[in-house]
């Protein structure tokens, strides 16, 4: 029997489930209907058996309390149980903390969305009415020196991406949740990203603004250029804007990865954790490719659920295949051949021209490289130490193992030797 007091949480139905967690670190479940019912009861101030029998008495079921509560602890979502008070993980640090809900409710306003979207409209058409507008590969060599080139492209595409985030950023922040603007990576790829984890808590139509207010923007800066170039003229650098925004939309359709498209897709679809659920299933067809069966990860799931996972999986094997694939391509025969280029200028520089263009080629992919390594680093880095533990720990077993098989081994050598000379003397 014990009073509970929880952490601030957000609740919203969804579907025959409820989503329940804290928009503060971002950790959410989904629990039934008389789950909710608990949580309201203790949050009221009944204890776990008052909240037990109550639950009883209006549904007809029983209901662990108890247990529930503890699960409920486990995920950090318990303050005080009593007197005592429940380790918890501490809050998510926001991006700009001082930036309140009201100083961004603008970002949620249907007339913003609308106004952004027709000037990409009107860019598009202007775009499709003039060929002179439209942006060329050949625009990006602005200049004829690369390295210029390079690390002109680098900074602008990074600034461009800061204001992608940033739009998912005040979206949230205008839905009342927090989030974190970083550096992470998708695959062999550096990308800036933006935890709103919290916004599964909001309803419908403020999660898909989260999802696509990134993009939206994108295409609101790309007609806006071309709109400019309209009316003044063909500027380089305005094209140069246009296609760095239309790559980064192209990329955003790539749902092999958790782009804004795949939280998207997998809330239209309705499933909890698409990409997780599909790498289960398909380490799971790779056991079985293997002889290796197990249980399979999908069991329990909505046949709806089980069908998009499915054919999720799919796609995201083939599609990670193929991204490998090209950055492996990319990095032996662009990355690496600009990086030795440098480095042999640098080994013996004609003049101080050449040099310079050599140190800033091997500073940006060199930097590039260690920034894509710290963002791997800092996301497997706990999954790393304890396979590199559990490793260690099945050591001497495997020590044990392997001295075991020599000794078979040597054993059936001495059987052959035996054999084999009483064959020869017989």
């Amino acid at each position: 029997m014990s009073r509970v007091e929880f952490h601030p949480l957000g609740m919203r139905e969804d579907g025959s489930e409820w989503i329940v967690g804290r928009a503060d670190t971002g950790s959410h479940i989904a629990v039934p209907p008389h789950g909710v019912l608990a949580i309201r009861l203790l949050q009221q101030g009944l204890t776990t058996s008052e909240a037990a029998l109550r639950i009883e008495r209006e549904t007809g079921q029983r209901t662990a309390v108890d247990s529930f509560v503890a699960s409920l602890a486990a995920l950090g979502f318990v303050r005080r149980l009593d007197d005592r008070e429940v380790s918890s993980p501490p809050p998510v640090r926001p991006t700009f903390p001082r930036l309140r809900a009201a100083h961004v409710r603008w970002a949620l306003s249907p007339v913003l969305h609308g106004a952004l979207l027709t000037v990409a409209f009107a860019g598009a058409v202007a775009a499709a009415f003039n060929p002179r507008l439209r942006p060329h590969w050949q625009d990006l060599l602005w200049s004829g020196q690369g390295t210029v080139v390079l690390a002109a492209q680098a900074a602008l595409t990074w600034a461009l991406l800061f204001l992608h985030e940033l739009a998912h950023l005040l979206t949230a922040r205008a839905a009342g949740v927090p989030g974190r603007i970083r550096l992470g990576t998708r695959l062999q790829f550096l990308v800036m990203q933006t935890d709103v984890s919290g916004v599964w808590q909001c309803d419908r139509r403020t999660r898909f603004t989260v999802y696509l207010s990134g993009m939206v923007l994108d295409l609101a800066l790309a007609g806006g250029c071309l709109l400019a170039e309209a009316a003044a003229g063909p500027h380089r650098l305005l094209a140069v804007v246009v296609l760095t925004k239309l790559v980064a939309v192209a990329t955003e359709l790539l749902v092999f990865m958790r782009t804004d498209v795949y939280f998207l897709l997998q809330d239209l679809l309705s499933c909890r954790n698409l990409y997780r659920d599909a790498s289960a299933y398909a380490r799971h067809l790779g056991s079985r490719l293997l002889r290796r069966p197990g249980r399979d990860p999908l069991t329990g799931l909505p046949p709806a659920e089980q069908r998009a996972v499915r054919s999720y999986a799919l796609l995201m094997v083939a599609g990670s295949a193929g991204s490998l694939v090209l950055g492996y391509l990319i990095l032996t025969r662009v990355t690496l051949v600009l990086l030795g280029r440098a480095l042999h200028t640098l080994a013996a520089p004609p003049g101080w021209t050449a040099a310079a263009d050599a140190i800033t080629t091997a500073v940006v992919l060199l930097g590039l490289q260690g920034l894509w390594v710290a963002a791997w680093w800092r996301r497997h880095s706990a999954r790393v130490r304890a396979g590199a533990q559990w490793g260690l720990s099945l050591r001497p077993v495997a020590v044990r193992r392997r001295d075991a098989a020599f000794r078979s081994v040597r054993f059936g050598c001495r059987l052959g030797r035996c054999l084999w000379s009483r064959r020869r003397g017989g």
